[in-house]
Order: C-alpha cells, then sequence, then structure tokens
C-alpha cells in the first residue's frame, strides 16, 4: 500500500513537473521578440537572371553587418522570383505584407513589375525600396511616401552616359528598346538628352524582352546612318545586342553603341575584346577604393562572382533601413521611412547620401570605359573611371519629377 502510494506520488509529481516545463516555455514562447521579416524579390530566373544572383547573399552580409538582431529582434530573409512578370510580382508582395509579416521589400527588378509591387505597397502604406528597376516614374507619377529608388534610375543614365556620347561627337541616334516600361523610360529620357544639347533621333525600334535574334533590329539600325545606336535594353538583351552587332561588323564600319543600361557581369560575359571601349555608367565598381575592394572580398567569401550595382544596392538599402529601424523605434512604414530619410546613407557604395522627399537616394554616379584587354591586368580589371557626377547633378531635379506628394 505505502508503495503504491509512494508510486501515484511520484507520478503526480512528475506530471506536475512536466506541466510547469510546458508552462514556463510557453510563457518564454510568448515573450519571445517575433523576427522582423524583410524581403529579396527579383527575376532570379530569365533574361536578368545572372544578374540578379548573388542578392540573398548581400542582404545577409549587411544584416550580419548590423548584428544580426535589431531591437532584440531577430531578422529573417524571405526571397522569391517574380520571373519578371508584373501579376506574379504583385501577388508575392500582397502575400507577404498581408500574410507573411514582411515589413520591406528591396531589389524588385524590372520596371513593368516595380510599379505593380509599388501599387501594392502604397495600397498597404509598406516600404518598397527598389534596387534594380530603372524607370524614374517611380519617383516621378509612381512615387510614394513609403517607397524609395536607390540606386540608378533612366534620368540618371541618360544624363551621365547619353550626355557625355554627344559630349564626345554622337549627335545622331538610333535606339534598340526593350518595348516595356523600363525601355521605354530610357528612350524617352536619354532623348531628351540628346536633343537638349543640339542632337536628333533618327529613328529607333522596339523588340520583345527575351529576344535571342537582333539581325532584323541591328539592319534597321544600320541602315539609318546613325551615328550611335542607343541600346535601351539590359541584362542578356544586352549582351546578345552588343554580340550580333559585332558579327554584322556594326562598329568596324564606323557607327558606334551606347550601352545605355550595362553592368560588370554583362562586361565579363561579352569579355573585353568584344566590349572594349564601350562606355557606361554605374554607381559602384569594386575597385574603386580600399572600402570597396574590402567590402567586394568579403561578399566573395559569401558568393564567388563579381558584385555588381544591383548586388551592393541591396547590401546599402537594408543596411540603412535596419539604422532607421533601430533609431525609430518600432517597425511603424512612415516612422522609419523618415528616419531613412533623415540619416545620412553612408556605406561601402555610398558616401553622405541623401534620401529625397520624393524616394529618389541621391549618390554619386560613375562613368566608366570598358579597358583594352592590353590595358586590364585580370579577369576583374574591367573599367577605367572617366568621370564622377555628384548625385546633385545625375539625378533629375525633385520639382521636376511631378511626385504627387512634393510640394513646390
Amino acid at each position: 500500500m505505502k508503495l503504491g502510494t509512494t508510486v501515484r506520488f511520484a507520478g503526480a509529481a512528475a506530471a506536475a513537473v512536466g506541466l510547469a516545463a510546458i508552462g514556463l516555455a510557453t510563457i518564454a514562447h510568448a515573450q519571445a521578440p517575433a523576427p522582423l521579416r524583410i524581403g529579396v524579390m527579383e527575376g532570379f530566373s530569365g533574361v536578368y537572371g545572372d544578374l540578379t544572383q548573388g542578392e540573398v547573399e548581400a542582404m545577409q552580409l549587411a544584416i550580419d553587418d548590423f548584428g544580426g538582431k535589431v531591437l532584440g529582434r531577430p531578422i529573417e530573409i524571405l526571397q522569391a522570383d517574380h520571373q519578371t512578370k508584373p501579376d506574379v510580382g504583385a501577388a508575392i508582395a500582397r502575400k507577404w505584407y498581408d500574410v507573411d509579416g514582411v515589413k520591406m521589400i528591396t531589389g524588385i527588378g524590372t520596371s513593368s513589375v516595380a510599379l505593380a509591387v509599388r501599387k501594392i505597397a502604397q495600397e498597404k502604406g509598406m516600404i518598397d525600396i527598389n534596387t534594380g528597376a530603372a524607370s524614374a516614374d517611380l519617383t516621378g507619377p509612381a512615387c510614394s511616401e513609403t517607397g524609395a529608388h536607390w540606386v540608378y534610375d533612366t534620368y540618371a543614365l541618360a544624363k551621365v552616359t547619353g550626355g557625355a556620347v554627344v559630349k564626345d561627337g554622337g549627335d545622331s541616334w538610333f535606339f534598340l528598346t526593350a518595348d516595356y516600361a523600363f525601355g521605354h523610360a530610357l528612350e524617352r529620357d536619354v532623348t531628351a538628352v540628346v536633343t537638349a544639347a543640339g542632337g536628333k533621333v533618327v529613328g529607333g525600334v522596339k523588340h520583345p524582352l527575351s529576344t535571342q535574334d537582333f539581325s532584323s533590329f541591328l539592319l534597321q539600325a544600320q541602315s539609318s546612318k546613325a551615328k550611335i545606336i542607343g541600346l535601351a535594353n539590359a541584362g542578356q538583351d544586352t549582351i546578345n545586342s552588343i554580340k550580333q552587332a559585332g558579327e554584322f561588323g556594326i562598329v568596324k564600319s564606323g557607327q558606334r553603341l551606347a550601352g545605355l543600361l550595362v553592368f560588370a557581369t554583362d562586361v565579363q560575359a561579352l569579355t573585353l575584346p568584344v566590349a572594349q571601349g564601350l562606355v557606361l555608367t554605374e554607381a559602384f565598381y569594386w575597385d574603386l577604393n580600399d572600402e570597396t575592394r574590402a567590402w567586394t572580398k568579403r561578399y566573395r567569401a559569401k558568393k564567388d562572382k563579381l558584385p555588381s550595382m544591383l548586388t551592393i544596392g541591396v547590401y546599402s538599402s537594408t543596411l540603412h533601413y535596419l539604422k532607421a529601424v533601430q533609431a525609430a523605434g518600432p517597425d511603424e512604414p512612415k516612422a522609419v521611412m523618415a528616419t531613412m530619410r533623415e540619416i545620412p546613407v553612408n556605406d561601402a557604395m555610398t558616401k553622405n547620401g541623401k534620401l529625397r522627399e520624393d524616394g529618389r537616394l541621391e549618390r554619386d554616379m560613375y562613368l566608366f570605359q570598358v579597358k583594352t584587354p592590353a590595358e586590364s591586368k585580370g579577369k576583374d580589371d574591367i573599367y577605367k573611371l572617366l568621370a564622377t557626377v555628384p548625385g546633385s547633378e545625375a539625378y533629375r531635379p525633385m520639382k521636376d519629377g511631378k511626385c504627387p506628394f512634393v510640394k513646390g
């Protein structure tokens, strides 16, 4: 009888201890801070797939540099491929904001996708920081009080590259333009620069995204006799058009190509013998200074690939966002965005950058020329710096952007 009582008592005690442990675990779980969720959405496949590889690693590097937590909360990354389709991008954004609790989305390359995601972010009052798309409309008619445009835009590309080419005698242009929002905006903005400088546009042709055969378009460009063939496209489309222009002997016959959105990874894909002499604009180059070289070394420990301005753009936007969350206190979007505008942007990519009221990050832009094989000291030594253009000169004045909520 005593033995039985002892056993029953021991069982009851064990159950009580177990219940207590469960209770403590529940309390601990309830008290554990919820993670801050941020997302990087890109065209990780398709025509821009090569450009966007490494952005997740760059975002993680920003989180690591920040210390892994913000306001005591762990930071989680969500990633998704929008497949360069606006409806897919909008659906991802809606789910992330509504269901998954994502507080900020960055990346968002492809202007048509970016404009669709911007509408969702505005509807939800949430933050989108665009690092990949180019359309300057993102800080113009499609601006947002909780949106930012971080790395480059069609106005700056037109102003820096287009302006330099016209100044160098390229006063007649024919455009090969990607037939969607980005290409249209880039052709529009370069046309404005060319005509303002006294040049003229003699024609142009629009091509579908992910074009493999540019022969008919290049023949039209060749027959136009324009001094400059402006490539208002990007990624694999730019690579294909430059390679095929070489096969047609267009440059050898005296016409010049203007790559209006070219990345370091494109140049490496083309190789220096094909790309040499090309003048282009970027917001970053790995070999600019000691800080860019050190950051690149750390990045390549995570992703052994030459970083582009897209890659470090995700790093920069993420790091600045986390600084603003820390300073603002909560993760309330308008408070965080207001703080992002107050704090200067300083990192390996940008020095004393200013996030304007319309969402445009003003930062230096760089005019480069692709080196000849003889000038290059190695496979990553691809650019020589021609000019540094301050952000205040490179980007459209805020008063000219027609952003609805900017006064005056």
